[in-house]
């Protein structure tokens, strides 16, 4: 089912000439201007027919929707619409060809509020073999495709009524979403959190490996061994210090760990 608005259709090119095969449409006008405009509709099969019905009318009275039943705007028009209608009057219009044609005609006023909503849908007549679906009321039978896309083609409303299948194709929405796009859209989230996460991770690990290594300053033992001898008898008593590494160009003293009268006797000795 198409959805198309008059501006559109009625732009002037090859295609307005065109012969466009439909199951079923919803043409839409908003106040429209200046247009004169001429749209033919064929159905895809030889054994159907057109049902015209309107959601909406409220045409300006300057403004003409005419209808023809078959491929040409000529001869006798089928219907003339215009402010003196409105969708009750109108009720349901059928052809008798596979063909609709429609000349919208517009002059250069109107309000927000001008304009139509059509139904257009190709039925096919019960005495015919029907392998779609079927209308309940006058038994039309129609394109599956237009069974609950939201719009009353059979007219009665069968096509959209509350049944096993309607309320399959609305359990299957989710947030207004069909089941197979709000999969789509969460898979993509969650591909999308996990490479986020996976480039923090890469960039974490790389600035830890340019950091160089923090080492502790280097510590000195204190507790320096001494050695103490005793002289023969002859002379004063001698103490000898081992040589130990470090920088012996520092003062000595008490920084160091030693009593100040053992370094009197260091000084003695040398």
């Amino acid at each position: 089912m198409s959805l198309d608005h008059m501006q559109n259709l009625c732009k002037t090119n090859f295609l307005q000439r065109l012969y466009r095969k439909i199951d079923g449409a919803e043409l839409n006008s908003q106040n429209e201007r200046n247009l004169n405009c001429v749209i033919t509709f064929q159905t895809h099969s030889i054994l159907q027919r057109f049902m015209l019905r309107f959601d909406m009318m409220n045409l300006d009275c300057n403004d003409h929707l005419f209808i023809y039943d078959g491929a040409h705007a000529v001869g006798n028009h089928k219907a003339d619409l215009s402010c003196r209608n409105t969708k009750q009057t109108v009720g349901a219009i059928f052809t008798r060809t596979n063909f609709v044609t429609l000349k919208y005609v517009t002059d250069g006023w109107g309000t927000e509020s001008n304009g139509f909503s059509m139904v257009i849908t190709a039925v096919k007549d019960p005495t015919h073999t029907c392998k779609d679906f079927t209308c309940s009321s006058q038994k039309f039978c129609i394109a599956t495709d237009l069974v609950c896309d939201g719009i009353n083609h059979c007219a009665d409303g069968s096509d959209e009524a509350i049944s096993t299948k309607c309320s399959h194709t609305e359990r299957t929405l989710i947030l207004g979403m069909s089941m197979t796009l709000f999969v789509v859209l969460v898979v993509s989230g969650i591909l999308v959190v996990c490479a986020c996460v996976g480039g923090v991770s890469v960039c974490v690990c790389r600035k830890q490996a340019a950091t160089p290594p923090h080492h502790p300053p280097p510590s000195y033992n204190t507790n320096l061994p001494m050695q103490q001898m005793q002289g023969n008898g002859t002379g004063a008593g001698t103490t000898i210090v081992s040589k130990l590494s470090g920088n012996w160009h520092h003062p000595a003293g008490q920084m160091l760990g030693y009593s100040a009268a053992r370094v009197r006797l260091y000084c003695q000795a040398k």
